[in-house]
């Protein structure tokens, strides 16, 4: 009875295992690719973050019509061939404000994410590190942030501040680095005790450059999956400043302005508040799906 295995079963020959660092990247990026194109819903998700960025990147060649451009003689149209997605009040096309807006969203979203990203990783990994007093003060200040609803909080910093897109997007980030730091914490205080961390300690590398070099990388992809999965809350928190006029202010094409100005005709004019609104909808939706998809491929325990 013969004992060869088949080539399915007989694992990666030499010619298969990578031969250099660069190798091995790209084998496991295509693998992770390959793993999230197996979910349609992360490649859904894929797809509307893809146009987002393409909208926002070709939006002068994509609108129709100048966003802040009025034509009073064509307030309140319908959609129509002129106007895909009608006009607001003042005669502006909706579908290019809706276009323009898309930039708004993503520098909103940008912005926030590298504050809020190496903010709460820098917090919960020296909090889970060091323990002692040092977590006790980092976490209380942290149970302080996270006590109080997001929204709220970021309304009491921009009533502070004073209105303006730029004091959102500072509200926004100072309400949301929280739950990364608590994120970031656990994962090092099951690092802190591992057998290569001792191992390094007992070389005598400094706490600094054990936290830099080999925890941080450690924590980064749970963060990852975590701020990609904020992002929708982030889109609803910068659109209801907006609604409320402390976020940007009028004329700027923020999906969150274009619902507050087109509240008071939505009864006759729905499309002044079921586009803007749509848009916010994908747009969050989108963002879920592609944090539920890197879960999926970065989280080990997913498996």
């Amino acid at each position: 009875m013969s004992t060869e295995l088949s080539p399915a079963l007989a694992g990666p020959t030499p010619h298969d295992q990578p031969q250099s660092r660069g190798a091995a990247l790209r084998q496991n990026l295509q693998r992770s690719l390959r793993r999230m194109t197996h979910n349609p819903m992360t490649v859904a998700g894929l797809i509307v973050i893809a146009l987002l960025l393409l909208v926002a990147l070709f939006a002068p060649w994509i609108a129709t019509h100048n966003p802040l451009v009025q034509d009073l003689n064509n307030t309140l149209k319908a959609p129509n061939a002129a106007h895909w997605f009608g006009t607001d009040e003042y005669g502006r096309d909706v579908f290019s404000r809706l276009v323009y807006g898309s930039r708004i969203t993503l520098y909103v979203i940008s912005l926030v994410t590298v504050i809020v990203g190496p903010v709460g990783l820098a917090v919960g990994t020296i909090s889970g590190y060091f323990g002692g007093k040092v977590d006790t003060v980092f976490m209380r200040i942290t149970d302080i942030f996270i006590s109080l609803p997001s929204l709220v909080l970021a309304l009491a910093f921009v009533a502070a501040l004073g209105p303006g897109l730029d004091h959102a997007v500072i509200a926004i980030a100072l309400t949301s680095w929280p739950p990364i730091a608590r994120l970031a914490r656990a994962e090092t205080m099951q690092l802190r005790k591992a057998d290569f961390v001792v191992a390094i300690q007992l070389q005598g590398a400094s706490s600094t450059r054990i936290i830099v070099r080999h925890v941080v990388p450690m924590c980064l992809s749970s963060v990852v999956i975590r701020l990609t999965m904020n992002m929708a809350g982030i889109i609803l928190t910068a659109a209801g400043l907006g609604f409320l006029g402390l976020g940007a202010l009028p004329p700027t094409p923020e999906w969150g302005v274009m619902i507050s100005t087109g509240r008071r005709y939505m009864l006759e004019c729905w499309w002044l508040v079921a586009m803007p609104g749509m848009a916010i909808m994908l747009v969050s939706l989108a963002f879920n799906l592609l944090g539920d998809g890197l879960r999926d491929v970065l989280d080990p325990r997913s498996e």
